[in-house]
C-alpha cells in the first residue's frame, strides 16, 4: 500500500523478492546481494555501519508493536513486570533511544 501511495510499486513490484524477515533483508543489503530493501527504520539502525537508510515511504497508518501476555504463563508475574517496565518513563525512553514511538 505505502508503495502504491508513493507511486513505486509499478517500477519496483518485477524487482521485489520476498524474505523470511526482514533481518534477512538487512542481510542480502549488508552482503551486498541485493542493492536495497524494505525495511523498518528501527531495524535498520541495527546495521547502521553496514546499510544506510536511503529514503522513508510515507505510510497512511503507525506500525504498531502491541505487547500482550500470555494467558496460561508460567512466568505470568515476571510477564506483568515486564509490561509494566515497558510502560513506564524509563521503558518509554529505552524505547525511544532505538526509533520506537510513544503510543
Amino acid at each position: 500500500q505505502a508503495l502504491t501511495a508513493a507511486n513505486l510499486w509499478d517500477n519496483l513490484q518485477d524487482k521485489v523478492i520476498n524474505t523470511q524477515s526482514v533481518r534477512q533483508s538487512l542481510d542480502y543489503v549488508a552482503r551486498g546481494e541485493v542493492a536495497a530493501a524494505l525495511v523498518y527504520a528501527t531495524d535498520a539502525r541495527l546495521m547502521k555501519d553496514k546499510v544506510k537508510l536511503a529514503f522513508t515511504v510515507p505510510l497512511e497508518a503507525d506500525i504498531s508493536y502491541p505487547i500482550a501476555q500470555v494467558r496460561d504463563s508460567a512466568n505470568s508475574d515476571e510477564a506483568k513486570r515486564f509490561i509494566t517496565y515497558l510502560q513506564s518513563p524509563v521503558g518509554q525512553d529505552i524505547l525511544a533511544r532505538h526509533g520506537f514511538l510513544k503510543p
